[in-house]
């Protein structure tokens, strides 16, 4: 089932907005939990945490920036 555009709008901005701060502070207080490691490991840490959060919603993030496709142009 295909998500319209006006719902991939909503869900993009729900998932901004409530979604990624969560997930941020879920992946700080993972980190915390064990002994603080160096830097760069802390680092791969977060940027590969970076890219997973984004790979279950690449759907929902593909084409919103463009206008809507479906919209009726005034020529």
């Amino acid at each position: 089932m295909a998500l319209s555009y006006k719902a991939r709008r909503r869900w993009s901005l729900v998932i901004l907005l409530i979604g990624l701060p969560l997930y941020v502070v879920v992946a700080v207080n993972v980190i915390d939990m064990f002994d603080r490691p160096p830097f760069w490991v802390e680092l791969v840490v977060y940027v590969v945490l970076g890219f997973l959060w984004a790979a279950p919603f690449k759907f929902v993030f593909k084409g919103v920036g463009k206008a809507d496709p479906d919209a009726e142009t005034d020529e």
